[in-house]
């Protein structure tokens, strides 16, 4: 097993420097730039030709393809724009929905929702668990840029409840994660993880992809994919 992988596996996360080199990443701030977003971000860039592509590239990377599962799928890009105009925390929490094409009757989903005109699910646990999420840092996010706080090993513990995140946060301790413009952090979205406000005014802007099978179980299907 490489570093990365074991890394993954038994922490839930990982950082991948220089990920992206500075021509990619002056392509990617002229192409968030032209855009127009409500708020802070949005859930919906996989639809657009210059982010599938990047999912491509993302896909094809020496070291991320040995991080996801076989024959994966970019299923989901969301931009996270911390700026001085839109600063926030977030608390401790997992990421438990998907994106997918319609609503079905099945007693192991649950929480369905609608956002940006999309349907959201909690699909069982075993599906969040063959998922990857690749958070490629456009600008630099030191720790005063808000970066995630984890609590490493905690996504082998399956889904949990408010009152058993917070006694695993105090049992497991909980490290926050800066990364470089141009890096990534890898991570399982059923990890515990939290951020808090930029303590400084400069952009932090986050494009976070999904990677997964590309078949789901339950008569689900993905939303998009590529």
């Amino acid at each position: 097993m490489n570093v990365a992988l074991s890394r993954l596996a038994g922490d839930g996360f990982v950082v991948v420097p220089d990920l992206i080199d500075q021509a990619c990443r002056d392509d990617l701030v002229a192409y968030l730039e032209a855009i127009k977003f409500d708020g802070a971000g949005s859930r919906s860039l996989l639809s657009q030709r210059w982010c599938a592509e990047l999912a491509s590239q993302l896909r094809q990377h020496e070291v991320l393809k040995t991080l996801f599962p076989a024959d994966p799928m970019a299923v989901q890009c969301t931009l996270f724009d911390k700026s001085p105009t839109n600063n926030w925390l977030v608390a401790l929490h997992q990421d438990l929905s998907i994106a997918v094409k319609r609503r079905i009757d099945s007693a192991d989903c649950s929480g369905w929702s609608e956002k940006e005109g999309r349907v959201y699910v909690q699909p069982p646990a075993k599906v969040l668990q063959e998922l990857v999420a690749v958070r490629v840092h456009v600008d630099d996010c030191p720790l005063e840029s808000g970066p995630l706080r984890v609590v490493p090993g905690s996504h082998t513990l399956g889904r949990l409840d408010s009152v058993r995140v917070e006694a695993v946060r105090t049992e497991q301790g909980e490290v926050a994660v800066p990364v470089s413009r141009g890096g990534a952090l890898v991570m399982r979205p059923l990890l515990l993880h939290a951020s808090s406000k930029a303590a400084v005014p400069q952009p932090r802007r986050v494009l976070h992809f999904v990677f997964g099978p590309a078949a789901l179980p339950l008569g689900l299907e993905w939303r998009e994919q590529w």
